[in-house]
């Protein structure tokens, strides 16, 4: 077990450790002794794990590619409205990307010619993206004349424009930018009788499990017995 544990550590610190390396190298100049050195553990335990940097690119992708479908299932899970599903899915997406290094890698490694393929991560998202504006066609709630192939194009476009320009300032993935960007695009996606029920800045997050009060305050007849009242600390007026 012990073995396990520290196997599935290092396997992770590689990941994370090619990650930021082809984040800020490229995958072409990359290393593995590069790689193995921000990781922290020699070339034999990166071979042990990895046998090539391409091993390495397909670890990083489908870790990333986990987070994406995370994000979307969440979004789907909170919300039956799925206009609302998407524009929560992508406040999430752009803060991811802002601070997961690995989701971030995982996008670049997509736009790579040399790797572009059907299961890349932009094609994943694409395809959510186009499912979410099928059900939204078939429920009605998109805007007259808007078909389910206009506005996913249109999202998926932005969305994409997005993560290329928040990998130079990630101010592009900040919440009041994906906000105004929803503010622009809603009204011309959505239909008017459900329009005033979308939130362009993302729904708030669902209330939690109510806070424990302190047990003086739950049970005062038991903090304070009847027989013992409590103590004036100050005189009464």
């Amino acid at each position: 077990m012990v073995k396990q544990e520290r196997a599935a550590r290092t396997r992770h610190a590689l990941i994370q450790a090619a990650a930021a390396v082809f984040a800020e190298d490229g995958f072409t100049p990359a290393s593995l002794s590069t790689i193995s050195r921000r990781a922290g553990v020699s070339n034999g335990a990166l071979h042990f794990h990895f046998a090539s940097k391409h091993a390495l690119a397909e670890a990083v992708t489908a870790e990333a590619a986990r987070t994406v479908r995370g994000i979307t299932d969440r979004a789907q899970q909170d919300q039956a409205h799925s206009l609302q599903c998407v524009v929560d899915a992508t406040h999430e997406l752009m803060s991811r990307l802002a601070d997961d290094i690995v989701l971030r890698a995982g996008f670049e490694l997509a736009a790579l010619p040399a790797r572009r393929r059907e299961s890349s991560l932009r094609t994943q998202w694409q395809h959510w993206v186009e499912d979410s504006f099928r059900r939204a066609e078939h429920s009605g709630s998109l805007a007259h004349g808007v078909s389910w192939a206009d506005g996913a194009r249109v999202v998926v476009a932005a969305t994409a424009g997005f993560e290329a320009l928040g990998g130079a300032d990630v101010s592009w993935l900040s919440r009041p930018s994906v906000t105004r960007l929803w503010e622009v695009l809603l009204p011309r996606l959505a239909g008017r009788a459900g329009l005033e029920t979308l939130v362009c800045a993302g729904s708030p997050p669902p209330p939690g499990p109510p806070a424990r009060e302190h047990p003086a305050l739950e049970h005062p007849s038991r903090a304070h017995p009847a027989q013992e009242p409590p103590v004036q600390t100050r005189p009464a007026q």
